[in-house]
């Protein structure tokens, strides 16, 4: 039987694809989910190691979502990645929390332990640093200042991330400053909170910017920033990954700056709780970004 184009890799992916009766089974629950790339990332895994699993998509609408988790370890399921809107809900529902996901204040890793408890993680902070660390080994992030722009979920995850790595300031600039006094609370860091209009001078003398909001996304606004604040020898990353390479990362690579695109975060995020559900540690590849890059486009 031929193997579909957008398997023939490189890196030779097993043609192996479908799992047997002992397959072990992870998923992600999200509502809505069809929009998700996870189940082509881990199937990509899968099928890269020749591991007899599945991963599945579970739509699952918020009053459904409390009973769906409890029912994971009588379904067989080793575990599942939980993504909008549940992640917050999530704290409340799993046994056991990791001190980082109740730093962040969200789940977006379940793994089902031996004894058919829910145990919860955060891996966005690891999937940012990782990304970081990939796309410019170089940067040493301690006693350092960085911007983040936006304060939601994905923000207070970055925070986390660069708080980890020893950085000496974060900036937190957001449209509206409520939640951003919220998330510097919080984490009790180094963290200042600048109002939206200064958002340009904010970047004097910091050596990270990270836009975690939606601006720039394909059908959201554009993110209006004045880059010539900003040192030449920062780093611009954006978690945006639609589109790839946002006006704000031309902008900065147009002018030397080095830039992190968000597509690096969502494959880093995702190693851990594969790691756990199916007892391989994944590589991210280059093969791999191609392979999610075309998922993406379909």
């Amino acid at each position: 039987m031929t193997q579909p184009r957008d398997l023939l890799v490189a890196d030779s992916v097993p043609s192996r694809s479908v799992p047997s009766g002992a397959a072990r089974v992870a998923g992600v629950v999200g509502w809505p989910v069809r929009h998700s790339l996870s189940p082509r990332l881990h199937g990509y895994w899968l099928q890269r190691y020749g591991i007899d699993g599945a991963y599945i998509p579970l739509a699952v609408a918020p009053d459904n979502f409390r009973r769906c988790l409890r029912a994971l370890p009588d379904m067989g399921f080793a575990g599942v990645n939980v993504t909008i809107p549940h992640k917050e809900a999530a704290l409340d529902e799993v046994d056991k929390l990791t001190e980082r996901a109740r730093r962040i204040g969200a789940v977006n890793t379940v793994t089902v332990t031996d004894d058919g408890k829910l145990h919860g993680d955060n891996t966005d902070a690891f999937g940012f640093a990782q990304s970081l660390a990939e796309a410019v080994p170089d940067w040493q992030g301690k006693g350092e200042h960085a911007v983040i722009l936006g304060a939601g979920g994905a923000a207070r995850a970055v925070c986390v991330a660069l708080i980890e790595a020893g950085i000496g300031e974060i900036r937190l600039v957001n449209r509206t400053g409520g939640r951003a006094d919220s998330l510097a609370k919080d984490l009790e860091g180094a963290i200042t909170v600048w109002p939206w209009e200064y958002r340009s001078e904010a970047l004097e003398d910091t050596t990270i910017l990270v836009n975690t909001t939606t601006l720039g996304m394909g059908g959201e606004g554009e993110l209006k920033i004045e880059l010539s604040y900003l040192s030449a020898d920062a780093v611009v990353c954006d978690i945006v990954y639609v589109p790839l390479r946002t006006k704000l990362l031309r902008a900065a690579d147009a002018r030397g700056n080095a830039i992190v695109d968000g597509l690096g975060m969502l494959l880093h995020q995702a190693r851990p709780g594969f790691a756990a559900w199916f007892g391989t540690e994944p590589r991210v590849s280059e093969n791999l970004r191609r392979f999610l890059i075309q998922g993406r486009r379909g």
